[in-house]
């Protein structure tokens, strides 16, 4: 269990943010319903797991800074639980438990969060309600229970001020503690455990979900749920559909293979590329593209990546014209051409750079509860954020691409990469594929 201090550390921080004169509501995430039914396994919101480590649904928390009673000024709202529940769900937190779980000293059932809300209404003014404003949030326009709570409170409640509490979870989220990162370490090194497992198992004729089941057997066997996301396990040309998801397809003699696939640990994640050859050989020029990456990516951790720096605006912008000299150098871009494109400066959009051509994603993103973590809408990299760097280079006329990844602690004193232990260089990997 993770120790109660790492959630009252953070509600800390957003107890100072709120007003005296306002309270903020946060409520679980949804059960995740198929057709029928049946259920996907829960995940919980971040946000309320961040604030209280309570990973059940029907859960509510209320914060409250400036009440007169230190004993309302937080209070968490679980499922009441019972014989029957326990039956046919397992067990769920009693209040005691709860309050184990999150550190906050007052913990009531579900029941009880109406009245409670209704109270401080007679006090309060302003209100501030979570809503997930990720700025890469893809979630389809739909009517959840937590949407329909939002509206409740509002309709009961119309001439309060609703204010938003997603730019304060933001801002608190983004630098990690030491204690988170520990945890995300420990995704990782699981990661690693997993890597090293199947460069013994890759060879010509293995089915790309083959590789995913060896995978999760080594994820699950050290602790983690499993994935911490969709696993990318993509062969040939597959490797240049930057969100490929089949994983069915046959690896080739002769082929790469990229392997965006990361473990998760007590809900954080971890985020891990490799590219490996099936064979256990790099050719000559899959070995030139693959140190051409390797190059850029150890550019991003050693010199680039440094705290105060606005990510989109200056970092992005660094690694795409380390990328240009790189993707020159192997004779896929004319200099004169990315002269003459440097020469137009802002006038020409980044989008539309010939590099984009072989390179058209980011760099780098914040890793955390969330794989893209949340940051404030203009994210800089801030001490002890931890952050991935991946650059690739993806050839689909060749039939390959490359892309190489690490979560990395930022530090002003030198970054901390937590995925060092794991193979990167070619001859390691070579060497490991042999046995």
């Amino acid at each position: 269990m993770i120790p109660n201090k790492l959630f009252s550390e953070n509600r800390d921080r957003i107890h100072q943010a709120l007003p005296e004169n306002g309270f903020a509501v946060v409520h679980s995430a949804d059960l995740p319903w198929l057709s029928a039914d049946g259920h996907l396994n829960f995940v919980q919101n971040s946000d309320l797991f961040y604030l209280t480590g309570v990973d059940q649904e029907d859960t509510v928390l209320v914060l409250c800074p400036g009440h007169n009673d230190p004993a309302k000024r937080e209070v968490l709202f679980v499922r009441e639980t019972s014989d029957l529940i326990k039956i046919w769900e397992g067990q769920k937190l009693n209040k005691e438990q709860a309050k184990d779980v999150s550190g906050i000293e007052t913990v009531e059932w579900n029941d009880q969060v109406d009245e409670y809300i209704r109270s401080l209404a007679q006090t309060f003014d302003r209100i501030f309600l979570n809503y997930n404003e990720h700025a890469r949030s893809g979630s389809p326009i739909g009517i959840t229970p937590d949407d329909l709570f939002r509206q409740k409170i509002q309709n009961l409640y119309p001439n309060h001020r609703y204010e938003r509490l997603a730019p304060h979870l933001h801002r608190a989220r983004v630098a990690k503690s030491p204690l988170e990162i520990s945890l995300i370490e420990r995704a990782c090194q699981i990661t690693g455990l997993g890597f090293r497992r199947v460069l013994g198992f890759v060879k010509p004729g293995v089915k790309e979900y083959e590789i995913e089941a060896e995978l999760i057997h080594e994820f699950k066997r050290h602790g983690s749920r499993g994935f911490s996301y969709e696993p990318i396990i993509a062969s040939g040309e597959n490797a240049c559909v930057l969100h490929y998801l089949q994983n069915d397809q046959p690896c080739k003699d002769g082929d790469l293979l990229l392997m965006d696939v990361a473990a998760e640990y007590a809900n954080y994640n971890s985020d891990l590329t490799r590219t490996i050859p099936v064979n256990g050989k790099f050719t000559d020029r899959q070995r030139d593209v693959y140190n051409a990456v390797l190059r850029v990516f150890r550019l991003c951790i050693d010199e680039l990546i440094v705290p105060g720096k606005n990510i989109r605006k200056q970092f992005n912008l660094e690694v795409a014209r380390a990328m240009e000299e790189e993707l020159i150098g192997l004779g896929l871009l004319a200099r004169e051409k990315v002269e003459e494109e440097r020469a137009q400066g802002e006038d020409l959009k980044e989008e539309k750079r010939a590099y984009r051509k072989y390179f058209m994603h980011g760099t780098s993103h914040s890793l955390g509860l969330d794989v893209h973590d949340v940051a404030p809408a203009e994210p800089e990299f801030v001490e002890n954020m931890v952050v991935t760097v991946e650059p690739g280079i993806y050839l689909p006329d060749e039939g390959f691409g490359i892309r190489l990844e690490n979560d990395i602690v930022v530090k002003k004193s030198g970054n901390v990469d937590l995925m060092a232990h794991i193979p990167i260089e070619a001859d390691e990997i070579e060497a490991l594929m042999a046995g």
